[in-house]
C-alpha cells in the first residue's frame, strides 16, 4: 500500500499544472479530476439512498460499490453524508442478518456468493467490526461449492455476476477481512485450492482478467501478478478506454475496474501513459449530471424500480460504471497529508 500511495503523490504532482489533453490546456488536471469526482459522488448518494428506501435487499451496484466510492472519496477529503454511508453500512448488515440461519445452513441468500462476498467487502469498507453475523457469512463461504477448486457464480447477469473470478475474489476478500480465527485452516486449504486454478485457467473477458488480477493479491503469485496485468493492459482500446468483451466498445464500468486493478496491483506506475490515457477516457465520458451512462446486457429478472440514479432500464449498471470510475479517479489523487502521516506512523 505504500508504494501505491507513493505512485498516485508522483503522479498527481506530475500531472498538475500539465495536460492530458489540449481541451484541458487551462485547467489543472488535478482541478478538473476533483471536479468530475464532486459531480459523481452526490449522484451514487442519491442512486444508494433511493435504492435503500425502495427495497429491503442489499445490491452490489446501488449499495456496494456506491459506498466504496464513498468511503474512497471522504477518505481523500471530499464531503460526503454520512448519515447516508452509516445508513448503507446498516441497510446491508440487516440484509445479512435476516440471511444468518441460512448462512448457518449452508444455504446463503439470493446471489450466493456475489450477494455475500459483495456485502462483506461493503461492511470491511465501511470499517464494519466482526459479528456473529459475519462469521456466519464466512462460514457459509467456507463450505459452499468446496468440491471446487474456486467458487462459482449463480446465475448471468453480467460483468459482475457473470464471472468466476469475480465471485472468486469476493469470497477471498470476505474471508480475509471476516474469516475468523477458527475457520483460518479450512481457509488456507481452500486459498491453496484456489492457487492453482488461477495459475491454470485464463480469463475470457475484461471482468475476468480484473478480477483474476485482484484475486492473485491474495496468493504468493508476484510472476503471474505481472502477467496478469500485462494481458490487462494490452487490451486497452485505442481511445484510452477499456470495453467489457471484444465485441463491445470501451465504457466506465470496464475502464474504472481496469484502472482500478491495475493501480492496486502495483505493477504499472500511476503516471504510466496507459493510465493517464484510461483517466481521460473517463473525464471526456463523464456527463454534465455526472453520471456514465453503461449499457445493460444483463436479462432482467427482477421487478424494475427507479433508484434515482439516471438511465431508467440501465441505471443499474450505469451506477456501478460511475463508482468504477468515480474510484479509479480518486486513485489518482495525492492522499491528503494527515491520512499519508498516520498511514505511515509507526505504532
Amino acid at each position: 500500500m505504500l508504494a501505491l500511495r507513493f505512485a498516485t503523490v508522483v503522479f498527481a504532482s506530475m500531472l498538475i499544472g500539465s495536460e492530458l489533453g489540449a481541451a484541458d490546456s487551462k485547467l489543472p488536471v488535478e482541478d478538473a479530476i476533483r471536479a468530475a469526482i464532486s459531480r459523481s459522488v452526490p449522484l451514487l448518494e442519491k442512486g444508494a439512498i433511493g435504492s435503500a428506501e425502495q427495497r429491503q435487499c442489499f445490491t452490489c451496484h446501488n449499495q456496494a460499490l456506491p459506498v466504496l466510492a464513498m468511503v474512497e472519496a471522504r477518505d481523500r477529503g471530499f464531503a460526503i453524508d454520512e448519515q447516508n454511508l452509516k445508513r448503507q453500512l446498516e441497510h446491508t448488515a440487516a440484509h445479512l442478518q435476516r440471511g444468518r440461519a441460512k448462512y448457518l445452513q449452508g444455504r446463503g441468500q439470493g446471489g450466493q456468493v456475489s450477494t455475500a462476498g459483495y456485502a462483506l467487502w461493503t461492511l470491511e469498507a465501511g470499517g464494519w467490526q466482526p459479528d456473529e453475523t459475519t462469521a456466519a457469512v464466512t462460514s457459509y463461504l467456507l463450505e459452499y461449492q468446496q468440491d471446487l477448486p474456486h467458487w462459482r457464480h449463480r446465475g448471468n447477469r453480467p460483468p459482475s455476476q457473470g464471472s468466476d473470478f469475480t465471485a472468486t475474489y469476493v469470497a477471498l476478500r470476505g474471508l480475509s477481512a471476516f474469516g475468523t480465527q477458527d475457520q483460518q485452516p479450512e481457509f488456507g486449504e481452500r486459498t491453496r485450492a484456489v492457487t492453482s486454478w488461477l495459475r491454470e485457467t485464463s480469463p475470457a473477458d475484461t471482468e475476468d482478467r480484473v478480477f483474476r488480477l485482484n484475486s492473485l493479491a491474495y496468493i504468493d503469485a508476484a510472476d503471474l501478478t505481472k502477467l496478469a496485468a500485462r494481458e490487462l493492459l494490452d487490451t486497452q482500446r485505442d481511445d484510452g478506454g477499456w470495453a467489457q468483451t471484444s465485441q463491445m466498445t470501451s465504457d466506465a464500468y470496464a475502464t474504472g475496474s481496469a484502472l482500478v486493478a491495475l493501480l492496486d496491483a502495483g505493477e504499472i506506475p500511476a503516471d504510466a501513459a496507459p493510465i493517464r490515457r484510461g483517466i481521460r477516457y473517463l473525464l471526456d465520458t463523464q456527463l454534465q449530471d455526472g453520471s456514465w451512462h453503461v449499457v445493460t446486457r444483463a436479462e432482467p429478472f427482477q421487478t424494475y424500480f427507479e433508484s434515482g440514479f439516471p438511465h431508467g432500464e440501465d441505471q443499474f449498471i450505469s451506477i456501478a460504471g460511475s463508482s468504477w470510475a468515480t474510484l479509479a479517479l480518486l486513485r489518482v489523487l495525492p492522499d491528503r497529508p494527515d491520512r499519508t502521516a498516520a498511514a505511515n506512523a509507526t505504532p
